[in-house]
């Protein structure tokens, strides 16, 4: 088991995704995130099912500053509630999984 994760998030427009993964990298709490979409979420939302366009975002980082990432993204996202998901990077090639941990500390 390693000690990369991927912190999955999603913004409302490209450029709300953009802010934040440039945020993100440039403080070196993400090695590199990749913006996907525009997507069709749909959620359940103070009661009623809706649906929106949305930005995915996977973030590449390590479990030290994962709890930071989340953190970052509350202060930068325009959602009351912004979707912060950690998961367990498993294995991979051990070359890039090493440039992840090496590109956040």
């Amino acid at each position: 088991m390693s000690d990369e994760k991927l912190v999955i998030s999603t913004a409302g427009s490209k450029d709300e995704a953009s802010r934040i993964a440039i945020a993100l990298v440039e403080a070196r709490l993400a090695a590199c995130v990749n913006i996907i979409g525009p997507i069709d979420s749909v959620y359940r939302w103070q009661g009623k099912v809706e649906s929106a366009e949305e930005f995915l975002l996977l973030i590449k980082t390590v479990a030290s500053r994962a709890p930071a990432v989340t953190a970052r993204i509350r202060e930068l996202h325009s959602y009351d509630l912004p979707e912060a998901i950690e998961v367990s990077i498993e294995g991979g090639s051990a070359d890039y999984l090493r440039w992840i941990a090496d590109s956040v500390r």
